[in-house]
């Protein structure tokens, strides 16, 4: 990416170790995030450009000396973050906070919307899929590297439990996954804010008990209106905007919580007693470290327990990258499959 709009696809240096924690993984299913949007908006131009991606499922071409666990042949998903799964922060779950982490398209580490990427700290960072696996449960799993884990994420730290209200703001892909998420759960009523039917019939379908197409005081109201007043117990914010944040705060019940996983696109908000000190409201969420929870939804996966691929509506290959960022820019698709 050049810049806001300027996405191209260029042949750069062949991906290949340099440390021996490394691995180079062929990628064969990558994507777009709704993340990747931010800066396909606003990035200020550049002449060296970013490499971009960072969610991917792959085959182990080569590793480094000191990896262990992995070899060539392995077909692996990668967590959108590098760590080591060792350090104190990793064993605590937070991996994206880890000492010896980093990000692909930063820091020396190439993006996954490319043929193969290095991969620094491959063994606390990849996890190995195993057995034979139907390439028609491909885009589930990719599901795992980010969308869906940190739709998770956000109920995880929401303390969603059976019996819960919860409001889940955003109908994107990370909206529908904390929708998913919270059924799996055992959230009792599901509020869904979104305004996009299509999007919001397959909320419904992963367990949306409820849908709010109105926003701002006007969603507010309805929602206050839907759980007798009394507002919700858990609010799942996957928007980032100043305008989500404050319709939490409006519906969040006293006592309650918000969970932010929508990265947030402005640096200060309200905590004072009209938005949270006022109903001992809790705030929490952040960064998904989705290496945490990647071995325990595998099986859910595998088994075709859930089926979280259901957010990717459309593929391109890897010439065509720019079409998915504009398509997902302009709600034309919701998440785009990027085959190399």
């Amino acid at each position: 990416m050049y810049g806001a709009g300027d996405v191209r696809v260029e042949d750069v240096a062949d991906a290949k170790l340099h440390e021996p924690t490394d691995a180079v993984v062929r990628v064969v299913l990558a994507c777009v995030c709704g993340s990747d949007l931010h800066p396909y908006r606003s990035m200020a131009a550049t002449d060296d450009g970013v490499p971009m991606g960072h969610e991917f499922l792959g085959i182990v071409e080569e590793v480094g000396r000191e990896v262990t666990g992995l070899a060539p042949g392995d077909f692996v998903v990668s967590p959108f973050a590098v760590s080591d799964n060792t350090c104190a922060f990793c064993r605590e779950g937070f991996h994206t906070a880890c000492v010896h982490g980093g990000w692909y398209g930063a820091g020396g580490i190439g993006g996954a919307q490319a043929e193969a990427v290095r991969v620094p700290q491959a063994a606390g960072t990849l996890v190995k899929i195993p057995g034979d696996v139907d390439e028609a449960l491909w885009p589930s799993l990719l599901t795992l590297s980010d969308v869906y884990l940190t739709g998770y994420h956000a109920a995880h730290m929401g303390r969603v439990a059976p019996g819960s209200t919860v409001t889940v703001i955003g109908d994107g892909a990370v909206g529908l996954s904390a929708v998913l998420a919270s059924k799996q759960l055992g959230a009792e009523r599901i509020i869904l804010m979104g305004r996009h039917t299509d999007r919001t019939d397959l909320g419904r379908d992963f367990g949306a008990t409820d849908v709010v197409a109105e926003r701002g005081d006007e969603g507010v109201s309805k929602v206050l209106e839907l759980t007798g007043g009394e507002g919700s117990h858990i609010v799942l914010e996957a928007v980032g905007h100043m305008p989500a944040y404050e319709q939490a705060y409006g519906i969040v019940r006293p006592g309650g919580i918000i969970s932010r996983v929508g990265v947030p696109q402005y640096e200060e908000a309200p905590v004072g007693f009209g938005s949270l000190f006022g109903k001992n409201a809790t705030l929490t969420g952040g960064p998904a470290p989705v290496r945490a929870y990647i071995e325990q939804a595998l099986p859910d996966v595998l088994d075709g327990r859930i089926d979280p691929g259901r957010v990717f509506d459309r593929t391109v290959d890897l010439d065509h990258v720019a079409d998915a960022y504009q398509a997902m820019d302009s709600r034309q698709a919701l998440k785009v499959v990027v085959r190399p």
